[in-house]
């Protein structure tokens, strides 16, 4: 079983390694982005809202996300262990999410951060937008959640950090390497 969260800036590469992560471990890579994007695209109630909330580079508020957060931590497949990504993003929500744990008798195994220079992931999601077509990542849009990721997640660190189960990963580089790197943190964490 294992219990983990990657923390890193947006477009750091935590939704690439995530997918690899749960694969190479066997565990749901669980992302709050993701969810939020497929309900914009199937234009559910949610959709609509988290749309006009992103679109204007804000964040989707605590109470919603923790909501759909342990709908998904309840479901089947996530009982054996789980990958986070891009959740917890503030202090407020690393509460939430210790009390769901809780209540599940469960606790998280680690907590890795991908570390990466600001202006690489500056470069790295006007790229990704160019590619993907995604309207929101205006170069505005992309260093506003840049500034928010530091007011509001970077403090997740510090705390992980206390508790003793903050990892820090080198998140530049070609995706392998990075991928390397994260595996030789996480096989002994999680038996393999």
């Amino acid at each position: 079983m294992t219990r983990m969260i990657i923390l890193g800036p947006p477009g750091a590469g935590k939704g690439t390694q995530a997918s690899r992560i749960a694969e190479r471990y066997g565990i749901p890579a669980i992302s709050t982005g993701d969810i939020f994007r497929a309900n914009i695209k199937a234009e559910t109630e949610l959709g609509q809202q988290v749309k006009e909330i992103t679109a204007s580079g804000g964040l989707v508020p605590d109470e919603l996300t923790n909501r759909i957060v342990a709908d998904r931590l309840a479901q089947p497949d996530a009982q054996q262990g789980f990958l986070l990504d891009g959740y917890p993003r503030n202090l407020g929500q690393v509460e939430a999410l210790d009390r769901m744990l809780a209540d599940s008798g469960v606790q998280l195994d680690v907590v890795v951060e991908l570390v990466v220079d600001s202006e690489e992931v500056v470069q790295r999601l006007l790229k990704r937008a160019e590619i993907e077509g995604r309207v929101d990542d205006t170069e505005e849009v992309i260093r506003h959640r840049m500034e928010v990721y530091t007011e509001q997640t970077a403090p997740l660190s510090e705390a992980y950090s206390e508790r003793g189960m903050l990892t820090t990963v080198d998140g530049e580089g070609e995706i392998d390497e990075v991928t390397e790197r994260l595996n030789a943190v996480l096989d002994p964490i999680a038996g393999t």
